[in-house]
């Protein structure tokens, strides 16, 4: 099988792009704009022309669309370019599919529901509450809008795994915070509850989901998320326990959102996977690793 990651530098792309290599029988491209390297190809994915030179070439059979524009700070601050990563891309891309006749699968996110009434299920209505969440429906409508193209979005929620510095995930950034001796303090979100999941296991799954029987039917939109509730605090706590360092200059601010926080942070966006189970359960199920048990392992691997 042939097969494009786009984003392969980022921390989701990367893994996504070595599970796809080390499957048998798989050739792979990666594709990476801001850090490419002599192994992956540097490609502007808003250069149309670049891109559909590269997708004729190449010829894949699926192509996993990672790279997006994924921190809702910096979206705010420049929205039109977020939009052209986020939504206008991902419709390029769709078109491709349908003239090429690859799977296309769009990373989406949680956050395209505003969190007031989980769980949510792949057909629940959308409504996002800030623009980076705005950007990315506005992708998977783009994406699944195009007559006879094959097209999955995939949506997951925060993402934490092997990452080249802790501030690339907003979830490995806070053993940051846990190892930070300087005397500084820090108020710790308590009140909103996100479900961390590793994208060692959402790159696993992709691999699978790619080797499925060609007449087994993927619906269209798709969620994996592992299943264990977390506020940011709370995994904070967990990172001072595997560490074995006093947490006391971090403070649960359990508090409800006030302000502007309260119109654009959504407060539980738990995604209901049953359907991703029922479609995997011949071939190895949803497959998501515990946090505490991963971040043990890997922390005191990396431990001297």
């Amino acid at each position: 099988m042939r097969i494009i990651v786009t984003g392969a530098s980022g921390v989701l792309g990367s893994a996504v792009y070595s599970a796809f290599k080390a499957a048998p029988s798989n050739t792979v491209l990666g594709l990476a704009h801001s850090r490419s390297t002599d192994e992956l190809k540097r490609i502007d994915l808003l250069n149309i022309a670049d891109v559909e030179r590269a997708f004729e070439e190449f010829k894949p059979d699926w192509v996993v669309h990672c790279a997006a524009e994924r921190r809702p700070d910096v979206a705010e601050k420049n929205p039109e370019a977020t939009h052209k990563l986020n939504a206008d891309l991902p419709a390029h891309l769709a078109s491709l599919s349908k003239k090429q006749r690859f799977t296309l699968v769009y990373i989406s996110t949680d956050y395209v529901f505003d969190g007031t009434s989980p769980p949510y299920t792949p057909s629940s209505p959308t409504n996002p509450l800030n623009l980076y969440g705005r950007t990315k429906r506005d992708g998977e409508e783009a994406v699944l809008s195009v007559t006879d193209a094959k097209a999955i979005s995939l949506r997951v929620p925060v993402l934490y795994g092997p990452a080249p510095n802790n501030a690339d995930t907003a979830v490995n950034i806070l053993i940051d915070v846990v190892t930070d001796r300087s005397g500084k303090t820090y108020k710790m979100d308590h009140f909103a509850t996100r479900y961390p999941t590793n994208v060692l296991d959402i790159a696993d799954f992709l691999v699978r989901l790619s080797s499925l029987p060609k007449t087994q039917a993927i619906p269209p939109i798709l969620h994996y998320s592992a299943e264990e509730p977390f506020t940011k605090y709370e995994m904070c706590l967990v990172f001072a326990k595997i560490l074995g360092l006093p947490h006391d200059h971090i403070i649960p601010d359990a508090e409800p959102y006030t302000g502007a926080a309260a119109t654009t942070r959504p407060r539980d966006c738990h995604l209901y996977t049953r359907e991703t189970e029922d479609l995997m359960a011949a071939n190895g199920g949803l497959g998501w690793t515990p946090f505490e048990e991963w971040w043990t392992a890997h922390l005191n691997k990396a431990q001297p």
